[in-house]
């Protein structure tokens, strides 16, 4: 378990940012970022049914896993929340306490669905602190581009393993007996070009 050395000053303005953002602590710094729209929800909810209906007890899988979605995690002085998380289930002789407003456990595997907001945070300050904290697996999903890329650690860093488009079928470390379209992921084409729309609308 990662010994949690949060700046208090700082993690106290992150709770206090307005609704509608995602405050992480990357190396010291407090970062804000809106909350993901449509498409990126959409990807990383379909994926968490996909992961969780095969790995998840609950969700009647072989419980080789356990999955969140969105959790904070503090990682020595870093908070950062990828869009999920999972941990094998060897290493988590309980599930989480529901009420713990954190997780200070290194997750197995991560998963960030980027926007053109995101992607720079999420690929070169955050990727390579998943990284020294221990994460084994990361997965980046870009909607707008369909795409899907997978890393995996090394001792030297990260390694780039895998990559998938459009609806290619995956089967992809760490889950390599899991398989789904990834086409699944992705919001129907007329879905997409009427959301902003609406939000637009809807101010």
């Amino acid at each position: 378990m990662t010994q949690t050395r949060i700046d208090q000053a700082t993690y106290s303005v992150l709770n206090a940012l307005p609704l509608g953002w995602v405050g992480e602590i990357v190396e010291d710094e407090l970062v804000a970022s809106p909350r993901p729209l449509a498409a990126q929800t959409r990807a990383a909810f379909m994926l968490g049914v996909e992961l969780g209906e095969q790995l998840d007890q609950r969700r009647g899988g072989n419980g080789r896993w356990c999955f969140l979605r969105a959790p904070e995690l503090h990682l020595g002085r870093d908070v950062m929340v990828p869009e999920l998380a999972g941990w094998r289930r060897e290493r988590v002789d309980t599930p989480p306490d529901p009420s713990a407003p954190f997780l200070s456990l290194t997750p197995d595997w991560v998963c960030e669905v980027v926007s053109p907001v995101t992607i720079a945070l999420d690929r070169t300050r955050k990727l390579p602190l998943y990284a020294q904290h221990g994460v084994s697996h990361a997965w980046f999903i870009d909607p707008e581009a369909r795409t899907l890329e997978v890393f995996q650690r090394l001792k030297r860093g990260w390694l780039f393993a895998a990559s998938y488009e459009g609806d290619a079928v995956v089967r992809a470390e760490p889950f390599p007996h899991v398989t789904f379209h990834l086409g699944s992921l992705w919001l129907p084409m007329e879905l997409e070009t009427e959301a902003p729309r609406a939000l637009a609308m809807a101010r």
